[in-house]
């Protein structure tokens, strides 16, 4: 190795375009791949295919796609299952108001009405009763990033942030980790959880781990009545998304990553490393299931569906034989936009019901065209949404979490423009969502303009003087 190492640092260049050659050869072995169908490929798929293929469960994604009906008309697409007040979920404050109500809404329980475990019909997750669940939710990060775990423990006791998430309306936490945390499983600086002493070892040679602050993370949420999205975020410990291949997708072998980057890690190890993180939680009723991978992304175009969809088949298999009542949460490619390959290769699992999609939606995003959602009329964005993932609501294939949306706390006319169009849409396909973000500060100290809270991490210190707040739950 050391001598392989030594020759790349002195014929930089020649590395550099045989990385080239290599990344040109794997596009055109993977886009022939797409051509030929890689179900092929995946004995997983194959035998569900065939299987459901002539005779599919009402409901089911194949019974959709292997459909001739008509879609549904847009009336039927807006329908609620069951009547619901127009003022339900979280109402926030105008952009003009500076201060916070003094309590959450008055009807802000009935969102948590649910019982576990859930599954997928057509469009919508349900519960145990068949009632629908919306998820109204809210990103806490930290455990992918440098400190190891989640922000603002070392302000607030956790259970303290549990109960302030809640009071605020949101439903479910989407909480992301590195997979950095499960490989070294990390000892942690003590000063980023001091207000969370009880995680502290009586020992001082014993140092606090990573996974157990994650862990007791977890439950505390969970104590609260707070479902729990347990999301793999990035492969090294670091602030998300950038330019960096090491971190665009689920393994990074395909990119030599054993030379190149500071955590290497094949598609088993990605696997073995969700394994590690969920089996704690096999017997957490509130863990909803597992969002497999932030913002697959490719270089130059190399990462087509189908090489996702095959993967992320993979990691659930091994997450549902520990929990079948898990939600595999599969988000879409080129930084979470994409789902059109969705109708041409949907996901399938061994036990049915268990796909939900997910979508991330930015005002610089512009998936599909020349220029961004913050610049575009409504009738542009929402045809852009539609082809992107809203065919998937609209057609009653699958249900879609927008996992990701937010405005900074000083937006500009482009902020506004998109925010709007944005809550909209949501209104009117009716889908859940997921606010970025709970932290104050990143983990480098720079404060998070995108942020909920305040420094404080407590109820008065709730930021609501912009018009990321004028969102209301769809319900």
């Amino acid at each position: 190795m050391s001598i392989v190492v030594h020759w790349i640092r002195r014929h930089r260049r020649a590395t550099v375009l045989l990385i080239i050659t290599v990344m040109v050869v794997l596009h055109l072995k993977l886009w022939g791949m797409k051509q030929g169908d890689l179900e092929s490929n995946s004995a997983i798929y194959v035998g569900i295919h065939n299987d459901h293929t002539s005779s599919a469960p009402s409901g089911s994604v194949d019974s959709k796609l292997n459909s001739q009906d008509p879609a549904p008309s847009q009336s039927i697409i807006k329908e609620s299952v069951y009547p619901v007040p127009a003022n339900r979920g979280t109402s926030f404050s105008k952009p003009a108001q500076t201060n916070p109500v003094s309590s959450a809404p008055t009807d802000v329980l009935s969102v948590f009405n649910f019982t576990p475990p859930f599954h997928t019909k057509g469009r919508h997750i349900l519960d145990a009763n068949g009632t629908t669940l919306i998820l109204a939710s809210i990103n806490w990060y930290g455990a992918s990033d440098i400190n190891f775990v989640p922000g603002g423990l070392d302000v607030q006791h956790r259970d303290d942030i549990a109960q302030l998430i809640r009071r605020l309306g949101f439903n479910s936490v989407r909480l992301s980790y590195a997979d950095e945390i499960v490989r070294d499983d990390p000892a942690v600086d003590e000063t980023k959880i001091a207000a969370n002493p009880d995680l502290v070892q009586k020992s001082p040679s014993i140092p606090v781990r990573a996974l157990d602050v994650f862990h007791a993370v977890v439950k505390s949420l969970t104590d609260a009545g707070l479902l729990v999205i347990i999301n793999n975020h990035i492969t090294q410990a670091t602030w998300c998304c950038g330019a960096n291949p090491c971190d665009a997708g689920w393994s990074n072998e395909w990119f030599l990553g054993i030379l190149f980057c500071r955590v290497s890690q094949s598609e088993e190890e990605w696997i073995e490393n969700w394994e590690t993180v969920m089996q704690p939680l096999v017997s957490n009723p509130l863990v909803l299931g597992a969002d497999l991978r932030n913002e697959v992304r490719g270089v130059w175009g190399t990462m087509h569906w189908e090489v996702w969809a095959l993967a992320a088949e993979k990691a659930s298999e091994r997450l549902l034989a520990l929990n079948p009542d898990w939600l595999m949460i599969v988000e879409g490619i080129s930084s979470a936009n994409d789902l059109t390959g969705v109708r041409r290769r949907p996901v399938q699992l061994s036990v049915p019901d268990r796909v939900v999609y997910s979508v991330h939606v930015y005002q610089w995003s512009g998936w599909g065209d020349l220029y961004p959602y913050s610049r575009r009329t409504y009738d542009e964005f929402a045809a852009a949404m539609r082809k992107n993932w809203g065919y998937l609501i609209e057609e009653e294939l699958a249900p879609v979490w927008v996992g990701e949306v937010g405005t900074p706390d000083e937006p500009t006319v482009g902020d506004t423009n998109y925010w709007q169009h944005l809550v909209q849409y949501l209104g009117e396909v009716g889908t859940g969502w997921g606010y970025w973000a709970l932290n104050a500060r990143k983990a480098t100290g720079e404060r998070e303009s995108y942020g909920l809270v305040g420094e404080e991490w407590n109820w008065a210190s709730v930021r609501w003087t912009h018009p990321a707040f004028a969102l209301v739950r769809v319900r």
